[in-house]
């Protein structure tokens, strides 16, 4: 028996290779990579959605920053000279009596009241304490940086 096994195995012959797909670290390894190059492209893409969601987020937000702006200067008068308001509050007083004059003027430099009834400036909502001794028509002027002026009465009655 000894000599069977002696002669099976022959020292002179050179043993065989191993296989390397015989080795369970090298599929292990594969595995560990595929999975490792996948959660790298699951992450990178979560990545690059969530910046462009936060760039269509600040669009967004500029565009109704804008839009805000916009509906802004529309409801202060554009860019138009005008008198959006003029009036006094009671519309008569007796002697001695006060009342308000209000006004609200868009995209004025300067304003001038007529008769003087306190100090005025371009405001989109002003009001002067005013107590005639009789009836009085008071004129609003405003003009705008080229010049341009717009002209406003309104009429506070003295019983």
């Amino acid at each position: 028996m000894e000599n069977r096994l002696a002669n099976a195995v022959n020292p002179e012959t050179p043993p065989l290779p191993k296989s390397p797909f015989k080795n369970p670290l090298l599929y292990s390894s594969v595995v560990i990579f595929v999975v490792a190059l996948y959660v790298a492209y699951v992450l990178y893409a979560r990545y690059e959605s969530s910046k462009e969601y936060e760039r269509q987020t600040k669009q967004r937000q500029a565009e109704q920053r804008r839009e805000d702006d916009r509906l802004a200067v529309e409801q202060l008068g554009g860019a138009e000279l005008a008198i959006r308001g003029l009036y006094v509050s009671p519309r008569a007083i007796h002697p001695g009596e006060s009342a308000q004059l209000c006004y609200d003027v868009a995209n004025a430099k300067t304003v001038i009241l007529d008769p003087p009834a306190g100090e005025v400036w371009p405001s989109h909502s002003r009001c002067l304490n005013i107590s005639p001794r009789k009836t009085t028509t008071y004129t609003l002027t405003i003009k705008d940086a080229a010049g341009k002026t717009v002209s406003q009465t309104v009429e506070l009655g003295v019983r």
